[in-house]
């Protein structure tokens, strides 16, 4: 990005945390979840969260790999989102946070039914604990966000 995000700067008061953070993020880039997938689950989460330093972030993550404007727009103004595949990750990403796991058996189903697979389930559960670390430490440091986001 040519600069350290404030987040990150932030991070590195605990090597801890900085590090399990960039493995959650190597690891979770290695998702079968296309990169606009994987950043639109980090949009959504971060959504659900409530996170104002990481709404932006992933708005603009999302665009660059290629998330139509639509579903980014949608999923951060709280509406319907055409694309069935976007639509199917922002209502499961959101159950998994709101449930905190605890997703049932139909919205599992429902996932499943709009062409994803079992293990993506458990891929969107990584990255849900991937923006739980991000999402949380910007709760508690109140991170001021980067112009490079704005």
């Amino acid at each position: 990005m040519g600069f350290i995000p404030n987040m990150l700067a932030v991070m590195s008061e605990s090597p801890v945390a900085l590090e399990a953070y960039q493995g959650i993020q190597a690891t979770f880039a290695k998702s079968t979840l296309s990169i606009a997938e994987q950043q639109f689950v980090a949009l959504s989460v971060s959504i659900s969260n409530g996170c104002d330093y990481c709404v932006p972030v992933y708005s603009m993550f999302s665009a660059k790999a290629g998330v139509p404007q639509e579903a980014i727009d949608a999923v951060r103004d709280g509406n319907p989102i055409e694309d069935d595949r976007f639509a199917a990750l922002r209502t499961f990403s959101a159950a998994v946070v709101e449930t905190r796991g605890q997703v049932s058996e139909a919205e599992v189903e429902a996932f499943l039914g709009a062409g994803f697979t079992k293990a993506q389930v458990l891929e969107v559960i990584v990255g849900a604990a991937l923006k739980l670390i991000s999402n949380y430490t910007n709760h508690v440091a109140d991170i001021p966000p980067d112009e490079a986001f704005q």
